[in-house]
């Protein structure tokens, strides 16, 4: 069984998409995805600067508009029809939901340019930030984040937690972290997917009631709780409440296992869940699609998979 999963923020490199836009017909696919978010981004995509693409309302675009171009590569000639299932980490979710069908390529694009300018408008309204914990003992760390103040973002799986909250607080934890731990601070804007990004959910439950959403296509995970999710109209409210709730990938990594996952495919930007993966389903192959080069690859872990 393949899955197919969807980077979140920070994978995402200058120039990243310049080899997908040597492929017939991919720049013109980029400029209507562009089109829906109100972006350029096939500049954005080869040009731009890595302070650019880093900006929240940028980034968020620009990653799920790749992971639908790496989709209709990798998912052509008949393999729509053998992939076990699709999942995406944070905004990667929203990438999901293109592929398993539940919101059409426009839509897609469109909710995430809400997205990015609503997180980035949350996140100007305090100065916060976000830092990865690694090695830490889960309830030894949950219980220093509560007396910081701080929120666990993301459980990643791995031994990896991200946490956000108060630049001082996060300085004090990377100061006397737990046993073992070490705390690395991440480049991002600010405390995603924490109560910092309440005003962000008040927007976009409007934005998402004008979304025509469809049931998917295919098994569909939730970052809430790994859960599979068969109602489209669900899965975008959970899109919405995602914004302010951890990331569950430690709980869709296990759902994977359980579903009796034999290969995992990450569409591009990729890199940082196929190495996720390789801690938190050890032994599972797992090919990173990052440029069309590596769609060889994929191509045999679905040959294999027959």
């Amino acid at each position: 069984m393949i899955v197919i999963v969807c980077p979140g923020q920070g994978s995402q490199t200058p120039g990243f998409l310049s080899p997908w836009l040597d492929v017939p017909g991919y720049r013109e696919h980029l400029d209507e995805l562009g089109a829906a978010a109100g972006l350029d981004l096939v500049a954005h995509g080869t040009t731009s600067d890595a302070d650019t693409i880093r900006d929240t309302a940028v980034a968020q675009p620009l990653i799920v508009a790749a992971g639908i171009l790496t989709l209709r590569a990798l998912l052509a000639d008949g393999r729509v029809d053998r992939i076990g299932g699709i999942a995406g980490h944070s905004v990667g979710e929203i990438t999901a939901a293109a592929g398993a069908g539940v919101l059409t390529e426009t839509d897609a694009m469109a909710f995430v340019r809400q997205r990015g300018l609503a997180m980035a408008a949350a996140a100007a309204e305090t100065s916060t930030g976000m830092s990865a914990v690694v090695g830490a003992d889960e309830q030894e760390l949950l219980a220093r984040l509560d007396s910081l103040g701080l929120q666990p973002a993301n459980f990643n799986g791995g031994g990896q937690i991200v946490v956000a909250g108060a630049p001082d607080a996060l300085a004090a934890l990377a100061a006397e972290p737990p046993a073992k731990a070490r705390v690395i601070p991440l480049q991002v804007a600010g405390a995603f997917h924490t109560r910092y990004m309440t005003p962000a959910v008040a927007t976009l439950t409007e934005v998402a009631s004008r979304l025509d959403a469809h049931d998917p296509t295919t098994t569909l995970w939730t970052n809430r709780d790994g859960s599979v999710v068969t109602s489209g109209r669900e899965f975008v409210d959970l899109l919405v409440g995602q914004v302010s709730s951890p990331v569950r990938w430690d709980l869709d990594m296990e759902a994977f296992a359980n579903a009796g996952v034999t290969g995992i495919i990450e569409v591009a930007p990729a890199g940082a869940l196929t190495g996720l993966a390789k801690r938190g389903l050890r032994g599972v192959p797992a090919v990173a699609v990052k440029t069309p080069d590596d769609l060889e690859a994929a191509f045999a872990l679905f040959d294999g998979d027959a």
